[in-house]
């Protein structure tokens, strides 16, 4: 069975059967993600995330749907709970990673991966071509897609090494 393929960039070149095609970001990501502002409180962010059963939140601008940052489950506790700040008063802004790291939509899975284990994140934000968010890939999502286990692996493995982005005051 000969099917269309973009492998090695080239749209008609023939794919073998059995062989994956090259999928992008948008392909797996979450569409149109909750997001918070950075003034919020950290209750309120706290409550989406029980809320929508998530751990990450994308922070945007207030003027659109710009990424200025993210912020985590993880954040809030290293940041705040363990430092004893009241959550009902504190900002988003006093416990999210600032300067996320974000991709394009047709950024090819296989890169997606390779910056989610240099920046040792589990989930990144997807922009349009005017940097404004359209979603987000967490790791899981690549998993469910991906046929490279040694690579996912290996990813995964990087991501959870000591010393990521979350460890530290906020950036």
């Amino acid at each position: 069975m000969i099917e269309k393929s973009t492998r090695n960039d080239k749209p008609d070149m023939p794919k073998r059967e059995g062989e994956s095609r090259r999928e992008k970001a948008s392909d797996v990501m979450t569409a149109n993600p909750q997001t918070v502002n950075e003034k919020q409180t950290i209750r309120e962010v706290a409550r989406l995330m029980v809320d929508k059963d998530c751990g990450a939140v994308p922070v945007i601008g207030e003027n659109g749907r710009k990424v200025i940052g993210m912020i985590t489950d993880r954040d809030i506790v290293v940041r705040l709970v363990a430092e004893g700040k009241d959550p009902s008063t504190s900002k988003v802004s006093d416990a999210m990673s600032r300067n996320a790291r974000t991709i394009g939509e047709d950024m090819p899975l296989n890169q997606v991966l390779e910056l989610m284990s240099k920046e040792q994140v589990r989930r990144v934000p997807v922009v349009d071509k005017n940097g404004e968010l359209v979603g987000i890939v967490a790791i899981a999502d690549i998993a469910n897609q991906s046929r490279d286990e040694q690579k996912l692996g290996q990813a995964v493995t990087n991501i959870s090494e000591p010393g990521g982005r979350h460890t530290s005051s906020p950036r």
